[in-house]
């Protein structure tokens, strides 16, 4: 359904040395880099953007969840979010109420967004 999302970051360069770090464990990397707009996503096309803080006030909280291929990803996504400062929200686990094979971990990005790995595949 969603074809791209876009971001608003209060410091572009700090939040895109946060995503290259999370992303690249489960297949995403930096496909196009406009310095004050940056697209992420499996090439050849972006679909994840960081742009520049540009409307409104104040901030609120977005839930961002990035699908990764395997649990062992999540986990990858989760230890190199840790490893350079990342809040921890939720460790890596299986979420039942959303569904036997959900498993998740939650962190928060730069900018304050809960930001998540999810599969949905059995072991």
């Amino acid at each position: 359904m969603l074809d791209h999302l876009s971001i608003q970051c209060a410091d572009v360069s700090t939040s895109a040395t946060f995503y290259d770090a999370v992303l690249a464990p489960i297949g995403g990397v930096r496909i196009m880099d406009f310095g004050a707009v940056i697209g992420y996503g499996v090439p050849p096309r972006p679909d994840f953007w960081l742009g520049p803080l540009a409307t409104g006030e104040g901030f609120r909280e977005s839930h961002i969840a990035f699908s990764a291929p395997t649990r062992s990803a999540v986990h990858a996504f989760f230890d190199a979010a840790v490893a350079i400062g990342a809040e921890v929200l939720h460790e890596p686990r299986v979420w039942p109420e959303y569904h036997p094979n959900y498993f998740g971990g939650f962190i928060r990005d730069p900018d304050g967004n809960n930001v998540e790995a999810v599969c949905h595949t059995p072991e």
